[in-house]
Formats: C-alpha cells, structure tokens, sequence
C-alpha cells in the first residue's frame, strides 16, 4: 500500500501489522514513546487498526526499569510464541551489561522461526541485535554514545553515524526522538504520504528527516554550518582514533595550510589541534573503558597510544583518576542490582543517577569548559 489517500489506508482489508517492543533494563523511555506515539496516531487519523503493538520483556508480568527509574508493566513474557511482523528491541543506559542471554537466545529464535519478521532497534538497541549475530552483514545506526563498542566488539556489523538505517529485514536508528522519524518512514512505505502527514500535523511535526541525515555529535553540530573547514578537521579525527593523522596531512585534506588550522582551532575551541585530538582519543578511551571488557593495554592501542604507562599519565590528567580506577569503578555499579544496597528505599532519581555512572557521558560537562587545559601532550 503505497498510494498518498488517507482513505486508502482504511481500506477493510487491512491486517494489522504487528509490533513488539522488547525492553531492556535501563531502556529509555523518551525512545520508547518516540516509536510508539506514530503508530498510536496512524490508527487514531485513519479509524482503524493498521498497527497493533505489545510491551515484551525477560522477567514477564515483572516491571522493567526505564534509565530515569519510572517502571514500565509488559504486556507478555518472551517465548510465548506470540507472532510479530517486527520486534524491535528498545536500548538505553548501560546496554552492555543490561541484556540477558535469555533475551539474546529468543531473538536468535524470532529471527530463524518466523518467517519475515523484521528486527529493529532503537537507542542503543542495535547491540543487542549484534550480541545476538543478527546483524553481521548488516549496516545499522546506534546512538553515537555506543558506537564505539559496537564498532570494535562486532566487526562484522557496518556501524554508520545515519540517524536510523532501514537495510533488508532489520531497521535501527538512535535515541531521542530519531525513533519517530523511522516509524514515521515506515508509515509511509506502507500507507502513503497523506497518512504520516496528518500525523505529524497532530505532533507538530515540521518534517521527517530521511534515513540519510548524519546524527551530530555535540562539537559537530556548533561547527557543521559556522566552521566547516574545522567540522571538516574533526571528523577526520574521529575517523582516524586508532592512527592518528599528521597534522600536516590533515590540514592537506581541507585545503589549509597547518598555520590556518592551527589558528581556527585556537580561535574557535581555545586550544591546539594536537591537545583538541588528544582529548578526542581520551574520550574513545573512556568509552571503550566503560562499555567492554577490553584491557587497558588493548583501550591504549585502540586510541592511538604507543604504550600503556603514557595512556594512563593522559587520562589521569584529563579524567582524574587512572584507567584502572575507572575500570573498577564501572564493574562496582553492578552491586546496585541487588537489593541489599538499599537502593530500593531511595528516588528514582538517586537510582537513575547511579545507574548513569557506568556511562561514558557522565560528568561530561566538567569536561567542556576547559578541559584541554588539563592535557599535556608527551
């Protein structure tokens, strides 16, 4: 159903497409409602059940815990052989100590027993999906605070920056509102443009930004239209982490000379582009610290570090504490899964925060204002 009348989506004829949600502890609700809210909507406008969506977790009838601590009550327990069009797997904070085996096995087993379902992901979702192998061969979007991880835990999965990623049977795309904009694409394959107008009409919605838009980074979107050249610069960086770039090449690959760049850098980020991609390759180590079980000396040559001793003298600097202290640090959080901790009689704001330890953005914004300051480079 392709064509752009409301009213032919309302045809009698129209099964409904079904939709499973699968939720992760730790899941982000504000993800979650993003790819729901558009099928509510199309059923809403159209007078009809085009979608029909359940809730599905591990532990059942048991409420599963959103990043911000508000508990959400599934619908139905995996492996009820309940049939589904698509699953998608909804991520969030921690995503790589969130998920069970269980959860894994029984999306190895939607993929291989039901024949076209499509697997989906949203947030952080997408590593699950590849935890599982269901991705290898595929091209899929994650949010960019875990793509690090998944680049390097999954090398058979083509990791893209695209908002959301929509190749063969498996659709993925980042967190925030993104999930509404791929629902919102897949409205319209199936039911036409009219229909996911009126939608966005009713969310206020000026345009669905199409698959091929870039999520930004937070650098990335300041300079993207202000600096290109510098926009341009930084990328590269991120691109090039494990081997870094002569500046001088860098600098080639604009069209400036090294002078020009090492002035736009001083001018508009108040440091030296050495210092800016040191503290690049510092930030891809703090991720890779906290999402795997990569060793210290695998983290320092995957950033770009000749040795372990210097990584470590970098990232004290810039971080405060050694790797070894983050490392510990993150592995500690897992104790506040157990009641014991006393955590149960505390805000879900508490919990929401301590949960949030384990992610590579925590304290972040300590780092912004004059963080470069802190490194040296040696």
């Amino acid at each position: 159903m392709h064509n752009d009348t409301v009213s032919q989506a309302t045809n009698a004829d129209v099964q409904p497409y079904r939709v499973g949600f699968l939720l992760i502890q730790n899941f982000t609700l504000v993800a979650l409602a993003a790819a729901i809210e558009p099928l509510r909507m199309a059923n809403q406008l159209s007078g009809r059940e085009l979608y029909t969506w359940q809730l599905l977790s591990d532990g059942g009838s048991e409420p599963v815990k959103a990043s911000d601590g508000v508990a959400i009550t599934p619908d139905a327990p995996i492996g009820d052989n309940r049939l589904f069009d698509i699953v998608i797997v909804v991520g969030g904070v921690d995503i790589t100590r969130s998920f069970t085996k269980r959860e894994v096995t029984w999306l190895q087993q939607m993929a291989h027993a039901q024949k076209h379902v499509t697997l989906g992901a949203v947030c952080t979702g997408a590593y699950v999906l590849a935890s599982a192998g269901l991705l290898d061969g595929y091209t899929c979007s994650a949010h960019w605070e875990c793509l690090a991880a998944l680049q390097e835990r999954f090398p058979k999965v083509n990791c893209t920056n695209r908002l959301y990623t929509l190749d063969r049977d498996r659709i993925t795309c980042t967190g925030g509102g993104v999930p509404m904009d791929m629902m919102l694409s897949l409205v319209t394959r199936q039911h036409g443009k009219a229909l996911t107008s009126a939608i966005c009409d009713m969310f206020l919605c000026d345009r669905i930004r199409p698959d091929s838009e870039q999520q930004q980074t937070p650098l990335r979107r300041l300079l993207s239209s202000a600096q290109p050249k510098l926009a341009e610069v930084t990328e590269l960086m991120e691109a090039n982490i494990e081997e870094p770039i002569e500046l001088e090449v860098l600098a080639s690959y604009v069209g400036i000379s090294r002078r020009q760049l090492e002035r736009l850098f001083l001018k508009h980020l108040n440091c030296t582009p050495s210092r800016y991609y040191l503290k690049l390759r510092l930030d891809r180590a703090r991720q890779l610290l906290k999402q795997t079980t990569c060793s210290i000396i695998e983290v320092a040559s995957m950033c770009g570090f000749v040795s372990a001793p210097h990584f470590s003298r970098c990232y004290r600097k810039y971080v405060g504490i050694s790797p070894k202290e983050e490392r510990a640090a993150v592995w500690s959080m897992k104790q506040l899964d157990s009641p014991a901790d006393g955590t149960e009689s505390q805000p879900s704001s508490h919990k929401a925060l301590q949960v949030a330890k384990a992610e590579p953005t925590y304290g972040a914004v300590r780092f912004i204002a004059a963080p470069l300051a802190l490194v040296s480079v040696g």
